[in-house]
């Protein structure tokens, strides 16, 4: 018996995959179809996929081609399946030819010839076709909006067209509600006083609505807009960045189900110093402060967690010299029922951007800058049982939120890893702050 295998993603099951799969049985008697996985798909760059594994091994099977359906799961997966099925034929699109001429050494390899006009890429564009308009004001909401227009080129479908500020090759249009006349959406990264008024406006005009965290600075505020988002029928999603990165992701999940035991304490520090002691009263106008620009991302992994839910917070910061809440430096304490956290973040200052997760029976570390991991350790009393982590990272995961935000506007809802619970949490300890009930300012 001659075997076949080959491999492929097949998204959107389609008539150009369905020939490519008839000539690769043709080749032998018995055809083997590697699905690759959602993980393994994320580190070869392809994460606008419309549909799970799970969906597309069905859709395989279905066409009754394949003799046996299996996922590919991690790099070198190949050669290890070529030997243990005794593959004789290893095929795969011509759009590939060369890239696989290594396994030549362990089978015959045959490129096909793909069919013409038909791509899952071109489909898939079609079927998800959103303008993005870009709001920003300030010198760091440029180089936020540069980042995020880079990272739409890996995702199909979605366009930045135009911008409230200038942009390289995307047209400025500084009235907003023209602007909003123009897209489907927006990505609001101004200024954090800004946030509610931009997202109210954008959802009061139908628009689905990606903002930086935090997406206003009081609880009520944060409420009033995912209200008005649900009415209107409107995507609100938090872009956090850092949620949707691979590896945080699994250290979340690593700490919720139980690996180190129960969570006692989080200790999170994020710090970026700036030149911002000589900051004139415009400066500090434009620019974000600490406790806004770092406070969400440190508070992040702390309400993913141990959840919104604390008892008592506590904020000290050091502000910066005739300022009443530009802060340089802040530390907030929150108290659960069962567990402690800290958030340490800097402007202003510097201290290892490192994430700690302490637990009854062991802890997870993350190195700096713990929000840009792609690696993590779980460590335990006996090191031996220590285990170490290690994903991929693309983009800060910035293409990964872009895709999570067009997947909910296709389904109608997100299920996203900042919650509107999370959001309205980190909204809380921003209204904390300004309030200045809780804060003890040095």
């Amino acid at each position: 018996m001659k075997k076949v295998i080959t491999y492929g993603t097949y998204d959107l099951l389609h008539y150009g995959h369905i020939k490519l799969l008839e000539r690769a049985k043709e080749l032998g008697d018995y055809l083997i179809v590697g699905v690759t996985s959602d993980d393994y798909d994320k580190t070869r760059g392809k994460i606008n996929n419309k549909q799970n594994l799970m969906e597309r091994v069905v859709a395989v099977k279905a066409t009754g081609i394949a003799d046996e359906v299996i996922a590919e799961e991690y790099e070198g997966q190949k050669i290890d399946d070529i030997r243990r099925y005794g593959v004789d034929i290893f095929t795969v699109g011509s759009d590939w030819e060369g890239k696989f001429d290594y396994l030549k050494e362990y089978c015959q390899v045959v490129y096909l010839p793909r069919t013409e006009g038909v791509s899952s890429t071109e489909i898939r564009a079609e079927k998800n076709k959103l303008t993005i308009g870009l709001i920003g004001d300030s010198e760091s909401d440029l180089t936020s909006l540069k980042k995020f227009t880079a990272e739409i080129a890996y995702v199909n479908g979605i366009h930045a067209t135009c911008s409230n500020t200038r942009i390289d090759e995307l047209e400025q249009i500084t009235d907003y509600d023209k602007l909003l006349e123009r897209v489907d959406s927006v990505y609001v990264v101004s200024h954090p006083r800004d946030h509610y008024s931009h997202v109210k406006r954008a959802l009061q005009k139908g628009k689905h609505v990606l903002c930086e965290t935090p997406i206003a600075l009081e609880r009520t505020q944060c409420e009033e807009l995912f209200s008005l988002a649900k009415r209107a029928q409107c995507v609100l999603m938090e872009a956090a960045k850092t949620a949707y990165t691979t590896a945080f992701e699994r250290l979340v999940l690593v700490a919720k189900t139980g690996k180190i035991g129960e969570v006692l304490d989080i200790d999170a520090t994020c710090t970026r110093r700036r030149s911002i002691q000589n900051y004139s009263e415009k400066d500090i106008m434009r620019n974000w402060n600490t406790i806004t620009e770092w406070g969400p991302l440190g508070l992040l992994p702390i309400f993913l967690i141990l959840g919104c839910e604390y008892k008592d917070i506590r904020i000290v910061s050091r502000l910066l010299k005739n300022s009443k809440d530009y802060d340089i430096y802040t530390k907030i304490d929150l108290l659960y029922d069962k567990a402690t956290a800290s958030v340490k973040v800097a402007k202003g200052a510097k201290s290892e951007g490192e994430l700690i997760i302490t637990g009854t029976e062991g802890y997870i570390y993350v190195p700096a800058p713990w929000w840009k991991t792609d690696y993590f350790e779980v460590r335990f009393e006996n090191q031996t049982n220590n285990r170490r982590y290690f994903y991929q990272l693309e983009g800060e995961g910035i293409r990964y939120e872009i895709v999570a935000f067009s997947k909910a506007i296709e389904a109608g809802h997100g299920d996203f890893y900042v919650s509107e619970k999370v959001s309205k949490a980190i909204a809380g300890v921003m209204e904390e702050y300004y309030k200045g009930t809780k804060v003890r300012k040095i």
